[in-house]
Order: C-alpha cells, then structure tokens, then sequence
C-alpha cells in the first residue's frame, strides 16, 4: 500500500473504519462459520488450524483432504490440505502468490516452468518439514511429496478468494482438472515415471511404506 499510495498521512491516520470487516460485536472471534459447496468455510477467526476438520478431494489424489477459508469478508484468503503416509498428491499449477506453510509432516516439492513434460533436469527441488515456507511461482507446475512418518498439512495463504474475484491470473480455476481435458492438473498416470521411482527409493530409505498402488500411478 505505501508503493501504491504513497502517503504516510492517509495510511497511517485515516479514521475510516471498515465495518463490513470488524464490527466489534462479542461473537466475532467465536469460530462460527458457514459451510458451502467446493469445501468452503467462511469464517472470521480459526483457533486451531492444525486441528480443523478437512474434507476429501479426491481429485486432487492420494486421499488428501482439504479446506478453503474466506476470512471476514476480506480479499486474503487461504486454504489447507493435508495427505496421508506414503503418499504424494497430483502436480498442478495455478496463478501467482500461494505462500505455503508447513503445518505438518516432512517431504519434498517440485517444481518447473512450461510444458507438464519438461525433462526432469529442469526441475526445482524444495525440501521441506513442519515450519518451512516456499512459494511456488505463478504457472509453474508443482507435485508434493510426503516422506515423513505423519500426515503432510499444510497451509496455504494468497490474495484474490473465490468471493471477491480481482484478477483473472489469480484464478484457481481447473487446478483439480486433467491437463488433457483444458485444466491446470497432471493426472497419475500422464506424470513422468522417474516421480514415482524416486519417491519410492526415498520411502525406502527412511522406513516408510508407500501406499499409492491404488492410485494407478505411472512407473
């Protein structure tokens, strides 16, 4: 806001009170909330976000669950997902600014510009545990990986919800929908073979067991 205004006085003594965001009432920060389709909750306050209840994606693979937050009528928004041991979720892609906090759980990203098939050697490597926080840049494709011995949560923070629409770069339309079929997702068995046998050769060398036989990955 300083670079886009660039007046001290205005954003520092403006007396304006946004009402429609915080209007003081006692119930304000009670965690109530709405449920709606597309595992939405509208809230203004979440006590425990390593403890909040997450519905099943399936879409989006592995059996992860997830949960979208439009936070008191505001334009930051955020969601968390969480997947099982011995799993990785489907690579996608969306529009820029997803901060991405590690809630939970120890593993690994990738991520890489351009075509869903780039070779592996253009690939970006994040290793992550609980407290690690990257960003994904806009449209690149990502994949994440759990290696650890606890369910992999985390949460992700961006601007631009699906209530108050501001951008069209900012949209996550098609992040859970085939590639093939006009979407931003690579599905299991379209992914580049070397995904899989390398999180199986790192499972192994930490004693976990991989559970993606059900998920007709390619190898």
């Amino acid at each position: 806001m300083m670079n886009l205004l660039h007046n001290t006085e205005f954003l520092f003594s403006c007396p304006y009170v946004f009402r429609d965001r915080y209007d003081a009432r006692k119930e304000y920060f009670d965690g109530s909330g709405t449920l709606y389709t597309g595992r939405v909750w509208e809230t203004n306050f979440v006590a425990d976000i390593k403890r909040f209840q997450l519905k099943e994606w399936k879409e989006r693979g592995a059996g992860g669950k997830n949960i979208r937050f439009e936070f008191a009528n505001n334009t930051m928004v955020s969601h968390v997902s969480e997947f099982p041991v011995g799993t990785y979720k489907k690579c996608h892609r969306h529009g820029p600014g997803y901060h991405v906090v590690l809630l939970s759980g120890e593993g690994y990203s990738y991520l890489w510009p351009g075509d869903p098939d780039a070779p592996a050697n253009t690939w970006t490597e994040v290793k992550w545990k609980t407290g690690t926080l990257f960003v994904p840049p806009g449209r690149w494709w990502h994949q994440h990986f759990n290696t650890g011995r606890e369910p992999a949560r985390y949460l992700a923070i961006r601007w631009g919800g699906n209530k108050w629409k501001l951008a069209e770069y900012l949209d996550n339309q098609g992040v859970d929908k085939d590639v093939n079929e006009g979407g931003n997702q690579i599905e299991y068995p379209d992914q580049d073979p070397t995904i899989h046998r390398t999180y199986v050769e790192r499972c192994a060398a930490k004693g976990v067991e991989v559970k993606m036989d059900e998920f007709n990955v390619r190898v």
